[in-house]
């Protein structure tokens, strides 16, 4: 049994499929929103919490992989790479508002202010967002050193993912014989 191209579909089921592609990252966005601001997050910032991003990060590139390849298998590539995009951005970003947390928590001299977790997650879409209200600085070295390794994750995370999971698109819709890239 073969599953009907999207566009091949009516209108309603067509809203249905994109509907329940949405839902699902938009609930797991939230619930990792929601286990941000309840995680004990009152670590000291070592060289431990530092190996533990890194160790984080990689895992965030093997799960793009892997999101990638459920891209090319998907019915719906497309929305499958929305999908991907919605869970892997808000994961970044969260990984990063959490260790300048940690990291505000255990350096007072840190960041220009001390740092709750809506300040931390603030900062982490400003530097995102190249906005750099300058509101929130980091004035330690090691936090100038994070927030350096977060601007190159935000260039990589961009280009880079998303090259990888565009190129997963098109070779899903090869697969499934859908052509170009219009529609879904």
């Amino acid at each position: 049994m073969t599953r009907r191209r999207y566009e091949d579909r009516p209108g309603a089921a067509r809203r249905r499929v994109t509907a329940r592609a949405l839902l699902h990252p938009v609930v797991t966005a939230a619930c990792l929103v929601a286990l941000y601001f309840v995680a004990p997050l009152n670590e000291r910032f070592t060289v431990v919490t530092a190996l533990g991003l890194v160790g984080c990060l990689v895992l965030l590139v093997l799960l793009i992989g892997w999101q990638a390849r459920a891209i090319e298998r998907s019915s719906h590539p497309r929305l499958r790479a929305i999908e991907a995009l919605a869970v892997v951005v808000p994961l970044f970003l969260l990984l990063f508002a959490t260790t300048y947390v940690v990291m505000g928590n255990s350096q007072d001299d840190a960041f220009s202010e001390p740092l709750t977790r809506t300040d931390a997650l603030y900062f982490t879409m400003e530097v995102f967002s190249t906005v750099g209200f300058g509101d929130i600085t980091p004035r330690s070295q090691a936090a100038r050193v994070l927030t350096i390794v977060q601007m190159l994750g935000d260039l990589l995370i961009i280009g880079l993912a998303a090259r990888v999971l565009v190129d997963a698109v098109r070779r899903g819709l090869r697969r499934r014989g859908g052509g170009g890239m219009a529609g879904s």
